[in-house]
């Protein structure tokens, strides 16, 4: 099926290129819906495919060698993801579940050095992609090392509620079901400690946390938890 390009034009990805250039990359490409909790790739199977993310989100997780599953990514509308050949990998590095229902474009990893060539811009948001994962990937590490949990916890709510967030009269709505186990696997803690802080924070007016829904009532009062300030 054909895939219309007015879809992909508004994305940061193919602002810079022509209608030609979108159409050949488009003629390629696959397009597939997959429902809350199902899986788009597995950590450890072999890389045959590289995706763009149209609407919806993905949380990518890893299982370590002592077998402790962590959220590595989330992944948002516009993101490349799956590029495993950028990384000079055969494989997945992680599983990719969609944490709501999403569509995504899928093309084989064997026109990935094609399509680099052809398409600076496609090269530049991979790079892009890279290095902000690389940055995330450090500020966790950074986190993890020096900061206590309640300030760790608070930086990852603020991270997605800037990246996933909603605005609405009583504040700013995560879009899409998060749990309090999902934010324990991002900061490295537990399930009992994420559910004593959220209560916590409830208590004080900074969130109102559901079963699987978050809305931060209070961005600026969660800032200054994250930087240690009380």
């Amino acid at each position: 099926m054909r895939i219309d390009r007015s879809i992909v034009q508004p994305l940061p990805l193919f602002s810079r290129m022509s209608d030609s250039e979108i159409d050949q990359i488009l003629s390629h490409a696959t397009s597939a819906r997959v429902a809350m909790g199902e899986t788009v790739f597995v950590q450890g199977t072999p890389a045959n495919h590289f995706f763009l993310l149209l609407n919806g989100r993905l949380k990518v997780t890893q299982v370590t060698a002592d077998g402790q599953q962590i959220i590595v990514r989330v992944v948002h509308p516009g993101d490349l993801f799956g590029f495993a050949k950028a990384l000079q990998r055969l494989d997945y590095p992680g599983t990719a579940h969609a944490a709501a229902e999403s569509l995504y474009l899928a093309w084989p990893t064997s026109l990935w050095s094609f399509f680099v060539e052809q398409n600076p811009a496609l090269a530049v948001s991979a790079l892009q992609t890279i290095g902000n994962r690389l940055e995330e990937a450090h500020t966790r590490i950074r986190e993890m090392s020096t900061q206590e949990v309640e300030r760790r916890v608070a930086h990852a709510v603020i991270r997605l509620a800037g990246k996933a967030g909603k605005a609405e009269e009583e504040g700013v709505r995560i879009d899409f079901q998060i749990s309090r186990q999902d934010i324990a696997e991002m900061t490295g803690t537990t399930l009992h400690t994420v559910s004593r802080l959220l209560s916590a924070w409830e208590g004080k007016g900074l969130v109102a946390a559901g079963r699987q829904k978050l809305l931060v009532r209070d961005l600026k009062g969660l800032a200054r938890l994250a930087e240690g300030e009380r």
